[in-house]
């Protein structure tokens, strides 16, 4: 299989200690940067070897580099920069609640790529990955520049016209997809929580006070990552990871895929769609049905929120029930979301993450062969 494998994942691990603690000294100046690099450069080497280990025929760099699995990103671009104010994302889980804050940011400029993101770090990881194993590189996608801000952080003066604003940011992508693919990227993600949060009434709420189209505003950022993967090279495999948010084993919406299914599945030009499907707050497999032949759909049944194994017994039953919505070879199986979407990790041991990718692998081998 080419990717998403039958046995997949979604990109970010939780951090080991010693590279946590690495971190803390860089960011105090106790060490340097080389000293923190070649810290990473370690880590990143045993997890690769992990993944490989428990039987996945993909592996990440777990994102050790970052601190968040969108803005260090972001902010790499041409044109947008952190501002003094702060965003705050409201976030709950079976406890209780917490807020996540970042600073905001201000599209103040034209944007324009000026170095290939993670270009260094994918080099790194190809090499690390062996001929074995498919080195997969995860980014978020162009909908979440828009939507951590919206309208109101693009600076009229250099955007008076949103269309402009889009049509250089899919370029920037474009060309960020164009130079991955040359150093050797053969399997891209484009992580995008906002549509899925689309689907939860109080996210569309939220979005239409600050002045945004919230009905059809995934038809925009749909049509825009089109934009941005329509030249992709040939034997580039592109997919896409769709969830309500992750941060501490808590998240930020709710709701089905319902909303935006229909023109999500028929019309985003991915090779495959990583959704979300741990636990109720899901939905439930129906809008699964709009998904067209040839498009993979890798279903996240095993939660990385929590440390407790899933049982073969019911993710196989699972599997069946979205196989009455989709045919059965166009399913995968992996975690709901990534281990560590940023750097302090969800609530559970390495041993329950190792445990949760090797069941996964074990699942697939006995449900696909």
């Amino acid at each position: 299989m080419t990717p998403p494998f039958r046995a997949d994942h979604v990109g970010s691990l939780l951090r080991p200690p010693r590279l946590l603690d690495a971190r803390t000294k860089h960011a105090t100046g106790e060490i340097g940067a080389d000293e923190l690099r070649a810290i990473e450069d370690d880590a990143i080497r045993d997890v690769v070897r992990m993944q490989r280990d428990v039987g996945l025929r993909s592996a990440t760099d777990g994102e050790f580099r970052r601190t968040a699995w969108h803005m260090d990103f972001i902010y790499r671009l041409g044109g947008i920069h952190p501002t003094d104010d702060k965003i705050q994302v409201h976030f709950r889980n079976a406890d209780g609640e917490l807020d996540f804050e970042s600073a905001a940011l201000a599209v103040d400029a034209p944007i324009r790529l000026t170095e290939t993101i993670f270009g260094d770090d994918f080099t790194f990881l190809d090499a690390a990955v062996g001929p074995d194993v498919t080195a997969k590189l995860t980014i978020p996608s162009p909908s979440m520049v828009h939507y951590r801000g919206g309208r109101a952080a693009i600076d009229p003066a250099v955007y008076p016209d949103e269309d402009q604003f889009w049509t250089d940011l899919s370029a920037a992508y474009a060309e960020q997809v164009r130079r991955v693919h040359a150093l050797g990227c053969r399997y891209l993600q484009l992580d995008d929580t906002s549509l899925a949060y689309l689907n939860d009434p109080d996210q569309r709420r939220l979005l239409a006070d600050r002045g945004d189209d919230a009905e059809h505003q995934h038809l925009r950022y749909i049509r825009q990552i089109n934009a941005a993967i329509a030249d992709r090279p040939a034997g580039l495999r592109v997919t896409t990871h769709m969830c309500r948010g992750n941060f501490r084993s808590s998240w930020a919406a709710e709701g089905g895929y319902d909303f935006v299914a229909e023109a999500l599945f028929s019309e985003l030009a991915v090779d495959g769609f990583f959704l979300e499907f741990d636990d109720e707050r899901s939905g439930g497999f129906a809008p699964l049905r709009f998904v067209p032949p040839g498009k993979m759909v890798v279903l996240g049944l095993v939660t990385t929120k929590r440390g407790t194994l899933e049982s073969k017994d019911t993710l196989k039953r699972r599997i069946d029930e979205a196989a009455k919505h989709v045919p059965l070879e166009q399913i995968c199986l992996s975690p709901q979301c990534g281990f560590s979407s940023t750097v302090e990790g969800n609530v559970l041991t390495y041993d329950e993450q190792v445990a949760k990718l090797r069941l996964i692998v074990e699942t697939a081998a006995e449900v696909w062969g």
